[in-house]
């Protein structure tokens, strides 16, 4: 297997690094490892792709619920509890 060394670590990331090993019960090498794996896992994302998708579970919601999640509405959740 290959050795990768990561230097200049910022101090907050190599914080929630250890802190995620020891939730896991890892080592920081083994949960550095398991983050990389997920992270790669998937290609860019196509920013059309997305939204046609995010397009059509607001009316696969609304056809269901009735309720129409406006950009209005999402604006609003995103904000609220932020003053």
């Amino acid at each position: 297997m290959a050795t990768l060394t990561i230097k200049n670590v910022p101090p907050e990331v190599h914080r929630k690094l250890k802190k995620r090993a020891k939730l896991f019960r890892r080592s920081m090498n083994s949960q550095a490892i398991d983050l990389l794996k997920i992270g790669l896992a998937t290609g860019p994302i196509d920013p059309e792709k997305y939204l046609a998708e995010v397009r059509e579970a607001r009316e696969r919601m609304a056809a269901e619920t009735g309720i129409f999640v406006t950009d209005e509405d999402i604006r609003e959740a995103k904000s609220w509890g932020r003053m």
